[in-house]
């Protein structure tokens, strides 16, 4: 396990250097984002080169992440497209000035780097394991993955599809996954990690493979995604009211 972790650790920062230089040469910070889901797909790959004999097991998790992956970076790549640096990367670097490119590598890139590395834990410990196989525990885990990718992938398709209508500007989307939970997407990606790190039980360590989802689930509740979003939205009226009668992560029935 010991030089999955070594050989994880040097091609996430090649992958993440790689990444820092593409958005140095277009001047678009927030390519990290786009560059986050494909990062895991990398370690996923490493794992499945250096093993000598990969079972199911192993093939099985990296299609888990690989197709979170892509469709992730898919998805984040086709929203950006055409629009310009994200609006939190473009204040950074009208704030930073001079330093943004010394600034952008350590406290962007470098940064969600060890995010990375924390988070793909679970996939580094699993593809160190050479004998695992699959178990009925590992069943569990792929059908929290499947569940968790499933509100991901259709609360993001629904709110394209909301945003994509010109009489829906300004407005809060309520309808679909949305009248459950403020933030199936976010919901969904944490109970997709939260199902890896079933699934990679059989393979040991798992006081190691845990700090993966509740990391993950602490930084989409607490730091961005959830905590930002909400932020954003503070002393809109409509979204207030909404707030009121939906759930803001855990789905649940709404409020009458």
């Amino acid at each position: 396990m010991n030089e999955m972790l070594l050989y994880s650790a040097l091609a996430i920062f090649a992958y993440m250097v790689l990444v820092f230089l593409w958005a140095t040469l277009i001047k678009d910070n927030s390519i990290v984002d786009i560059g986050w889901g494909m990062g895991f797909l990398v370690v996923a790959a490493v794992g499945l080169i250096i093993m000598p004999l990969p079972q199911p097991f192993h093939y099985v998790l990296a299609a888990m992440v690989g197709i979170w992956g892509i469709r992730l970076s898919g998805y984040i790549f086709g929203r950006h497209r055409n629009v310009g640096e994200d609006y939190r990367y473009a204040q950074w670097r009208k704030e930073w000035g001079k330093y943004v490119v010394p600034r952008a590598f350590f406290q962007i890139f470098m940064l969600q780097g060890m995010f990375m590395y924390v988070i793909a834990l679970p996939i580094m410990i699993a593809m160190g394991n050479s004998e695992t196989g699959l178990s009925w525990v590992s069943y569990i885990g792929i059908a929290l993955w499947l569940i968790g990718f499933l509100f991901e992938a259709v609360g993001d398709w629904q709110k394209s599809k909301f945003k994509s209508d010109p009489a829906n500007e300004g407005k809060i989307m309520q309808s679909g996954l949305w009248r459950y939970t403020r933030h199936p997407n976010y919901f969904g990606e944490a109970l997709l990690w939260w199902g890896i790190f079933v699934f990679v039980l059989p393979a040991g360590y798992w006081y190691v493979s845990i700090i993966s989802p509740i990391i993950l689930t602490f930084l989409l509740t607490k730091v961005s995604g959830v905590a930002m979003l909400e932020k954003k939205y503070k002393g809109n009226k409509a979204f207030e009211d909404y707030a009121r009668r939906t759930s803001a992560f855990i789905p649940w029935f709404p409020k009458e």
